[in-house]
């Protein structure tokens, strides 16, 4: 297979499922062919990103990752990204693992709330405990000059109750829970942009039906810039990594 890349997910695999089918929605193909080619890899053992984090006697979900991003280097895909905001913990390590690009999710998504939101001073920041306490998304907002906000332990529970047992453990949404949390985000804490900084709060914000928010979906952004780059690449290798270096940069 030619002009090719990879998706390592699996984390969970519901909003893995999410990734892919809003990409291949996203791509409107007119034909088998007008797809685009890429592999997945749904390595749903990995262990729990949250868990390690929080407390480093849990398995670390290091030695998988890095396993799986050294397998599908042989392969040599154009590019690789990975469908799991909290796996970004290990980011540089994985990153300098492999010749292969590697995207960086969080750093993307930010750089497009800049671009649509350029006024926006206080962002709103919901997702895993782990994701929280990494920093990932707090270094990207805070670089790009603006306050992070992340609620309070009452929010806080809320989201991970419905990370955990509506989108993980039932593979549903709770769509009254999940507008709440917006809702909260909003008028308690002041903020009108919201990061959606996981992604079963991007398979959410997908299956929950409208809401008047204005959130900064991860993954739907990552979707995208999947897309314009599977595509750049079925154009030309030239076009393709013109576009890579420009989401690469950091």
């Amino acid at each position: 297979m030619r002009q090719f890349f990879t998706v390592i997910g699996g984390m969970g695999t519901p909003a893995t499922e999410s990734y892919v089918r809003l990409l291949n929605q996203r791509t409107h193909a007119h034909s088998d062919q007008e797809y685009l080619n890429y592999i997945l890899v749904n390595d749903a053992t990995v262990p729990d990103r949250t868990d390690y984090i929080l407390d480093h006697s849990k398995p670390s979900f290091y030695p998988d990752l890095l396993e799986d991003i050294q397998d599908q280097s042989l392969l040599n895909p154009e590019f690789m990204v990975i469908v799991c905001n909290t796996a970004h913990y290990f980011y540089d390590q994985l990153a300098a693992a492999t010749p292969i690009p590697l995207l960086h999710m969080p750093h993307l998504a930010i750089s497009d709330m800049c671009e649509r939101f350029p006024d926006e001073k206080r962002v709103g920041l919901i997702a895993t405990q782990g994701t929280i306490q990494d920093g990932i998304y707090s270094h990207e907002i805070e670089t790009s000059g603006r306050e992070v906000v992340l609620g309070d332990q009452a929010l806080q529970d809320m989201v991970t109750e419905l990370i955990y047992k509506y989108v993980k453990e039932k593979g549903e949404v709770n769509a009254a829970l999940y507008h709440h949390i917006l809702q909260r985000m909003h008028d308690d804490f002041n903020v009108n942009v919201i990061v959606l900084g996981c992604t079963e709060l991007s398979f959410a914000q997908e299956k929950a039906g409208d809401h008047p928010y204005h959130v900064i979906d991860a993954q739907s952004i990552i979707v995208d810039k999947t897309i314009a780059l599977g595509k750049a690449f079925r154009q030309s290798e030239a076009a393709g990594k013109a576009l890579l270096n420009q989401m690469m940069a950091r």
